[in-house]
């Protein structure tokens, strides 16, 4: 099977969060919108001055100019934030008059244009302008930026920077979003140990665990995480366990064809329903992908670059699906080559690799599976398929890590 195939059959088979709560806007950065979000009123809701300057007729100043400035009698002035009420405003007959508006200002009724202050002499009573301005320059419109009832996000946007900024433009104090994705990630392996305890003889620290713990620490996710010895009733209990809690259960280890490689056989005991196995793709062919009461289990590689690369390969698929929110998608760029590699491989292949504008480079000599520490160097996958050579100056396929 190939990868999008295996990524179809997983992400056909969950069921998407609909659990919900209501967040104050300062606790729901990162979070995903339950529903859309309809602008109650236009923004900005009044025409406003986008200079410091005089709001005037463009008409009455088609013809100014430094050498034949025009005189225009000041009806008043008003700053950002004032109320009409305090900014002297007599009268609606704006015809030779400018009125004088600092940035964010209202524009009062009549006037079409800013003239910005530099252009003028800045006068209080009169003001002599010196250049003409278009209609509507320097003036922002009603409903400029948002209008009413424009769905301005959508369910499954994820809320950054820019979605909160909106948001509080609207005046909202509180959003409603999905619940955060649950995962466990069961570390298989009687060899694995946690950092901080003594490293015993035949041991190793559990590395893989804490390298997918640091992928889903935004606010998106709630994580959890055990280790568990090659004994089928230990790994059994753990995955019923987990299933009650989660969304996702991610194990690591036991899934090739060793004496301890229990997984597939515990998986089928379990009443887990077997997507994928031996995927078309170096590193982690074995990775396999089962469904349970439309909770996803992924059981990935015991080698940390497997594992990783596999990772990025499934789980924000699975994210996306869960949630809505396409921006949990990976990302996939075409790119130059500038490394030489030589090898021809059978099955299709994940690279290592450095990317940076629009080109990629392999910084490592080593693609082992159990190798981690070279990733540092790294940013990206060269997605390679089977039977192809590539040299230098090649245009290739990068899933961005």
């Amino acid at each position: 099977m190939e990868i999008e195939e295996a990524v179809n059959a997983l992400t056909g088979a969950v069921t998407p969060i609909k659990d919900r709560e209501l967040l104050p806007l300062r606790e729901a950065f990162g979070r995903i919108l339950a529903e859309g979000v309809k602008a109650p009123f236009s923004v900005p809701s009044f025409p406003k001055s986008a200079m410091d300057g005089y709001a005037v007729r463009s008409a009455d100043v088609a013809d100014a100019s430094g050498d034949a400035p025009v005189r225009l009698k000041v009806s008043g002035e008003l700053l950002a934030g004032e109320a009409f009420s305090k900014a002297g405003w007599k009268g609606t007959d704006t015809a030779g008059t400018a009125f004088r508006v600092m940035t964010g200002a209202e524009v009062p009724a009549g006037y079409d244009a800013v003239v910005r202050q530099e252009d003028t002499d800045r006068g209080e009573e009169e003001v002599s302008v010196y250049r003409s301005v278009s209609p509507y320059m320097n003036y922002c419109r009603v409903g400029e930026d948002i209008r009413e009832g424009e769905e301005v996000l959508s369910a499954g946007s994820r809320i950054g920077r820019i979605e909160a900024g909106v948001l509080a433009s609207l005046g909202l104090a509180e959003v409603s979003v999905l619940r955060r994705i649950k995962v466990h990630i069961i570390s298989t392996g009687t060899e694995l140990t946690e950092p901080g305890s003594a490293l015993t003889e035949g041991k190793i620290y559990n590395s893989i665990a804490y390298t997918l713990e640091a992928a889903l620490t935004d606010s998106c996710y709630e994580v959890s995480s055990e280790i568990c010895g090659d004994e089928r009733d230990g790994i059994k209990t753990a995955l019923e366990a987990a299933l009650k809690d989660s969304d996702v259960v991610m194990t690591t280890g036991g899934v090739s064809v060793g004496k301890a490689d229990l997984l597939p056989e515990v998986l089928e005991s379990i009443g887990a329903v077997k997507l994928f196995s031996r995927v078309n793709i170096q590193p982690g062919t074995p990775t396999i992908g089962s469904v349970k009461d439309g909770k996803a289990i992924l059981s990935l590689s015991g080698n940390p670059y497997a594992a990783v690369a596999n990772f990025d390969i499934y789980f924000p698929e699975l994210a996306a699906k869960l949630t809505g929110c396409g921006s949990l998608l990976p990302v996939t760029e075409k790119a130059v080559l500038d490394s030489p590699y030589e090898k021809v491989n059978h099955m299709r292949r994940l690279l290592r690799a450095k990317y940076r504008n629009g080109r990629v480079n392999l910084p490592v000599k080593s693609h082992a599976s159990s190798v981690l520490s070279n990733l540092l160097e790294c940013n990206c996958y060269i997605d390679l398929p089977a039977g192809t050579a590539v040299s230098p100056g090649d245009t290739v396929t990068v899933r961005i890590m």
